[in-house]
């Protein structure tokens, strides 16, 4: 599972080094060194996962998770930190993250704990979701409306699962067009508008709201 990847970290030596191993995974990688940085990449990219560091130039990232957490956003997040109390890995966790690693880490953990986290999510023990008279199960990539089934292409697919993992959250025409990057076809300007509009008539006029000039967003069940 190749996957888009946060990396949030001040050091230039172990974030080279990170990036490069991820790179290595045949995953993405966005490098940035400030939490500022960090929530400007975010507002415009979607990200399957996030490595974060806690101790960073402009502010904690406890902070930073809780806010992402606040927003409805529920990407998969691992923390790198040298903090290794108990205490500290008690408090990350609790903000949200989904896995906490101290520095220093061999990197091949690194790879390990990331395809852990990227199976626990692909492989939900719970994939059954209910939307707004919708049965969504998100491991057989099938959806019943009202008891009845409803086919989605590949790419509506990836705007839906898209709006699903981000429930309540403004998702911006920018993240939702790198969803579609991965077809390998020309995203034309309109192209959103129409996936969105086909999804609205096979799922309801009011499962994805807009925002004008903002987005959208998955509207309320």
């Amino acid at each position: 599972m190749k996957m888009r990847i946060l990396l949030i970290e001040d050091d230039t030596i172990l974030g080279a080094a990170v990036r490069d191993q991820i790179a290595s995974d045949g995953h993405s990688v966005d490098w940035v060194t400030r939490l500022d940085e960090a929530s400007a990449a975010i507002r415009s990219t979607g990200y399957d996962l996030v490595l974060l560091d806690l101790m960073l130039p402009d502010g904690r990232g406890i902070g930073f998770l809780k806010s992402l957490r606040s927003r409805g956003d529920v990407s998969p997040v691992i923390i790198m930190t040298a903090l290794d109390q108990v205490s500290d890995r008690i408090e990350g966790l609790n903000a949200g993250a989904d896995d906490y690693l101290v520095k220093p880490f061999d990197l091949a953990e690194l790879s390990a704990r990331i395809g852990s986290v990227a199976r626990r999510y692909s492989g939900n023990p719970n994939p059954i979701l209910t939307h707004a008279g919708l049965e969504i199960d998100l491991a057989a990539r099938s959806i019943r409306r009202d008891g009845k089934p409803v086919q989605l292409t590949a790419r509506e697919w990836a705007l839906f699962e898209a709006f699903l993992s981000r429930p309540g959250q403004l998702l911006s025409k920018a993240q939702l067009e790198e969803k579609l990057y991965a077809f390998d076809a020309e995203v034309e300007s309109n192209t959103i508008e129409v996936h969105v509009s086909r999804l609205r008539k096979k799922l309801g006029a009011h499962v994805i709201e807009t925002e004008r000039g903002l987005g959208y967003r998955l509207g309320k069940p």
